[in-house]
């Protein structure tokens, strides 16, 4: 029985033939590093763009500059962007994507520290999820990789069903 979600995430993919692409940025590549530590990862896990500047955004995901500048990276608008960004760009079936303030400066009252988005793409459209982790900057991390982990664990064992 697998007892991770990195391996029911898998489990799940692989029973729809699906794969899955990840942008990230406050997490720094910890989703696919999680991802991959789970053997046979190759036939479901297409890859990731760490993409933590607003440039790597705009060239590697197709993020707008104009969705930048008017709401910040840190923003619905911005993961929505991203998720539909890096689906596209690994021409996957399933798109998740991070972006948050992992800390421990950076925050404001409106965006304080451990505030993310979580986008995931998929053909039938894109979902959001805002959460604030409550931590340090490892701590924040890898709270913040592990909630969007169980969103699109969520999502497959719920919702991804053709």
């Amino acid at each position: 029985m697998i007892k991770n979600i990195e391996g029911k995430i898998g489990q799940e993919l692989r029973k729809r033939g699906w794969r899955l692409a990840v942008a990230e940025s406050c997490t720094g590549g910890l989703i696919g590093h999680r991802i991959t530590n789970i053997p046979g990862s190759s036939t479901y896990y297409l890859g990731s763009i760490t993409a933590y500047a607003y440039r790597a955004k705009v060239r590697l995901l197709g993020v707008s500059w104009d969705t930048l500048e008017t709401y910040g990276a840190v923003s619905e608008e911005a993961i929505r962007e991203m998720a539909l960004g890096v689906r596209r760009a690994l021409t996957a079936d399933v798109g998740i994507a991070v972006s948050g303030i992992a800390g421990p400066s950076g925050g404001t009252s409106e965006k304080p520290v451990g505030y993310t988005w979580i986008g995931l793409s998929t053909v039938k459209g894109i979902l959001t999820l805002q959460h604030t982790a409550g931590g340090n900057r490892i701590e924040n991390k890898q709270e913040i990789a592990q909630v969007a982990l169980e969103f699109l664990y969520e999502y497959l064992r719920k919702d991804g069903k053709d």
